[in-house]
């Protein structure tokens, strides 16, 4: 009589049921954490990663090699030296350019801002207030430049304000003027593209902010006696608050940092930040120096994105 070995019995396999179980088990434990997690992570990666490399080659000093500055890191005799280097940010403050540059960048985002917001609030005014055949159309038309390549788009306002471009022909035909205008290379055809190219921006927050507008209190403001433009100021105005701010901030954080517009619309006096990076990086190739100006443009920048974080979290908080 033969004997059957006893064997010991193998762990069951895991199937695809069980690692569905197991993630659908540590999604239900750990799911808002990982939710919360993913915006940190996309910053992370996109924003503070390139921050700090930019920081780090801003304290290294010019070197003739591949990438053009020194190393901050050494190792010798067995010592780690390390060697940071301000002087960079000290030029910005003695050479006048670099000063000029920003300030002038400031005031273009400004001014060009504020130009959006005059245009586009009653533009974006009729298209919510237009009929519902009709407002996919006005979406549309507003969107549909942004289908068209950036650089194609400039290039076309350079044909258009040219000294025998569209424009002067046209004014010169209608008799207006009888010689043409000088706008392209100026700094009034800079703010024409900026204005032109960031509209949309600053018009689609407003038309959402406009259809979810509660028109009951605007309806009441009118019955109290209120006139139309008081009305518009203290009531319409403030309620739409959030989507005028988030497209200014659309507006002009990149209007700062504007460099194609200024580059091809612009002449010589059109000094932006964006212009002076370029020419560090590639035609000085003093990568060190274009570090520093991009650093303390991005410090900059930070202060509006702030003050905008903070108007939301109060909007939210008062909504609560």
């Amino acid at each position: 009589m033969t004997l059957l070995s006893e064997r010991t019995p193998e762990p069951p396999a895991k199937t695809p049921g069980t690692l569905k179980a197991l993630f659908h088990r540590l999604l239900m434990a750990h799911g808002r954490k990982l939710v919360i997690a993913l915006p940190y992570l996309w910053l992370t990666l996109l924003f503070m990663l390139p921050f700090l490399i930019v920081f780090k080659i801003s304290l290294a000093e010019l070197a003739l090699a591949v990438p053009p500055y020194t190393e901050l890191m050494s190792w010798v005799d067995g010592k780690l030296n390390i060697a940071l280097n301000f002087a960079n940010y000290l030029q910005l403050t003695d050479d006048p350019l670099y000063i000029d540059a920003y300030l002038q960048s400031l005031r273009v985002a400004a001014v060009s801002t504020l130009c959006c917001l005059i245009i586009g609030y009653p533009l974006a005014w009729a298209v919510a207030h237009s009929k519902a055949s009709t407002r996919n159309i006005l979406l549309l038309l507003v969107i549909l430049p942004s289908w068209t390549s950036f650089l194609i788009r400039v290039y076309a306002w350079m044909g258009i304000l040219k000294n025998n471009g569209i424009l002067n022909n046209f004014l010169m035909w209608l008799g207006v003027i009888d010689q043409p205008l000088v706008i392209l290379h100026t700094n009034l055809a800079v703010y024409i593209g900026i204005v032109y190219s960031y509209l949309p921006f600053m018009v689609l927050p407003i038309y959402t902010a406009l259809i979810r507008l509660d028109y009951s209190l605007v309806e009441a403001s009118l019955d109290l006696g209120a006139r139309p433009l008081k009305t518009f100021f203290s009531v319409i105005v403030p309620l739409t608050r959030g989507g005028i701010i988030a497209g200014s901030m659309l507006v002009f954080i990149p209007a700062v940092g504007e460099f194609v517009i200024p580059e091809l619309l612009g002449g010589p006096d059109s000094i932006m930040i964006g212009r002076v990076l370029w020419q560090e990086f590639f035609n000085n190739r003093d990568w060190p120096v274009a570090s520093a100006v991009a650093t303390i443009m991005l410090l900059l920048l930070i202060v509006p994105i702030l003050w905008f974080h903070k108007h939301q979290n109060k909007e939210m908080g008062g909504q609560e």
